[in-house]
Formats: C-alpha cells, sequence, structure tokens
C-alpha cells in the first residue's frame, strides 16, 4: 500500500507518492491553474495521481489514503470558507478529490500545518510528538502539533502565529486588518519593511542603503552576519519580535521544540542566536522549555506532513 502527500500552492501544487512507512518513492508537481477561480485544481490533481500511479505499477485499490494542505483555514469537518490565493469559496475539497478518485480516503489540513506536521515527523523534528513550526517567508506562516496531532481550534485559526500581536504603535494595518502582528516585522517582507525604517531613522553608514529599493530580507541577514551594524540591529529587532512570539507559545502549549522554517530560515544559526536571546529574556520562568531548531524539509514539508494526515 502507498499513501499520496499533495501541496496546494498558488503557483504550483506539489505531490509526493509514499510508502506507508513514510518513504519518499517519488515526488512531481503540476502547475495551480488559476483560471475560472481556480475550478481545475481538483480534477488536475486527481487526473496526476491517476498518471503517475500508473506509471509505477499501482492502482487506486493500493492507496491508503491522499493527504492534502491547502492555503487557507480548514475547519474540522472539511470546510474551506476560502482560500485567497486560489479565489475558493465555501469548498470541501477533500470531498472533490475523493469523488474523482472512486471514493479513495482524503484528509485536508491548511498547509501551514500540514507542513509542521512533516517537520515534526521526519525533519527537524523528527522523533517528537510537540512542536511548533514558524515559517518566515513572504508571510508568516505556522503550525502547532500536540501528541502527534495537528492543534486547529474550532475555528481553523489554531496556529495563525503570523498574526501574534508583538508590538505597539504600527499605523499600517496587516493584510489581515490588525495592526502590530508578527508577520509584518518578520516576514521576509516584514525584515525589509524595518530595515528600511531604520535605515530613515538612522544616517549612519550602511551597506543597505547601496542596494535601495532591491534590498532583500537575504541581504539584510548576510550584512548583519558579515558585520554591518544597522542591518544587525534590525536583525536584533526582528529577533525580539520572534524570541517574544516564542515565548508566548512556550507558555501557552509548551512543546518539545520550535521549528523555525522558510526563506528566512537559511541564515542558519545567527537567526538562531537572535531568537534565542531574547526568548530566553521573556521566558525567565525556566530554563527547562522548548529548544529552538532549523527546520531541514524545506520546500517537501508540505507534501510529508499531508501524507501524514492518512499513514
Amino acid at each position: 500500500m502507498v499513501g499520496i502527500g499533495v501541496d496546494v500552492g498558488g503557483t504550483s501544487t506539489k505531490l509526493g507518492l509514499f510508502t506507508e512507512e513514510g518513504n519518499l518513492l517519488r515526488k512531481w508537481q503540476i502547475p495551480t491553474d488559476q483560471r475560472n477561480r481556480s475550478e481545475r485544481v481538483i480534477p488536475n490533481i486527481a487526473a496526476s495521481i491517476r498518471t503517475v500511479l500508473k506509471e509505477e505499477g499501482y492502482h487506486l485499490s493500493d492507496v491508503t489514503g491522499v493527504g492534502m494542505g491547502v492555503p487557507g483555514p480548514v475547519q474540522p469537518s472539511g470546510y474551506v470558507e476560502i482560500c485567497v490565493n486560489l479565489h475558493w469559496r465555501d469548498r470541501y475539497p477533500a470531498r472533490e478529490l475523493s469523488e474523482l478518485l472512486d471514493g479513495v480516503r482524503v484528509e485536508l489540513g491548511n498547509d501551514a500545518n500540514v507542513a509542521a506536521l512533516g517537520e515534526a515527523w521526519k525533519g527537524g523534528g523528527e522523533g517528537t510528538k510537540n512542536a511548533v513550526l514558524i515559517t518566515l517567508g513572504t508571510g508568516v506562516g505556522g503550525g502547532i502539533i500536540l501528541d502527534g496531532k495537528i492543534v486547529t481550534g474550532i475555528h481553523g485559526l489554531g496556529g495563525e502565529i503570523g498574526h501574534l500581536h508583538v508590538y505597539e504603535g504600527e499605523t499600517e494595518a496587516c493584510n489581515c486588518g490588525a495592526y502590530g502582528c508578527l508577520e509584518q516585522v518578520a516576514s521576509a517582507t516584514g525584515i525589509v519593511r524595518v530595515a528600511k525604517r531604520r535605515l530613515r531613522k538612522d544616517q549612519a553608514p550602511s551597506s543597505m542603503r547601496e542596494l535601495g529599493e532591491t534590498l532583500s530580507a537575504k541581504d539584510v541577514c548576510e550584512l548583519g552576519k558579515a558585520g554591518d551594524r544597522l542591518a544587525d540591529e534590525v536583525m536584533e529587532q526582528v529577533g525580539n519580535y520572534l524570541g517574544l512570539a516564542v515565548s508566548l507559545l512556550c507558555l501557552t502549549v509548551d512543546p518539545e521544540i520550535f521549528i523555525i522554517g522558510g526563506g528566512v530560515s537559511k541564515a542558519g544559526a545567527y537567526l538562531v542566536e537572535k531568537i534565542k536571546k531574547h526568548y530566553d529574556r521573556y521566558t525567565a520562568i525556566s530554563s527547562n522549555r522548548g529548544q529552538i531548531v532549523l527546520a531541514t524539509l524545506g520546500n517537501d514539508a508540505g507534501i510529508y506532513g499531508a501524507v501524514k494526515l492518512v499513514l
């Protein structure tokens, strides 16, 4: 028997064929067709699964189940009220895919929560059953895993880590409509935003100025590592906000481990040290608490976590 993991993204959909033990046999991807409110996304996934199963010598009867992560809140019933990036509203994607695959079991989860499950299972948190993943990409996502299961909450809002309130005085609204969210200061775009604000306030020399509008979060991290004072101070500020968020999560769910993923995590130990410094300061109540590690599965976290939903 085999399982299939599906990670639906706005541009491409990643898929993986796995053994029941969680060994990846084959991975592939297909474009995410967003025409006509992405009406072809689920049929295209079904067609691709059928094609690959045939190529690999399997039948639908050999499939234990299909797990799927989608970019939006998923209620326990499988109901998806909205997926902004896919233009979906009021859908039951798992039910739709199951019908196209002759009734094969399909389980659904939010993409960030599913990635957290993947990292806890086979990635940076391998061997743990209680983990929190914080993904630092274009936005800030995350997921909470307790006793090996995703915590979604009654309304599907569990793990919306990017919208934790971490600072006062923000005058620009986050994409969610609130002010002072972690996503506004710790995502890739948020780090650039913090850097540009700092450059306007402090006229000290910095190589960040020379990059102008091309300045990226990667640039800020690399310059900070290299000794650029302003860049390092920007990352210290980012580390403060992330440390506060990790502390709040620690004192709420107390996981074994915190996993930092997403593109910004490529800054490695430099970023982890910044976060840990402030995490330690905000969580002085005990030194016996979850440690911070880096994610290891990269873009495959979603398919690993998705298939774990059905294995």
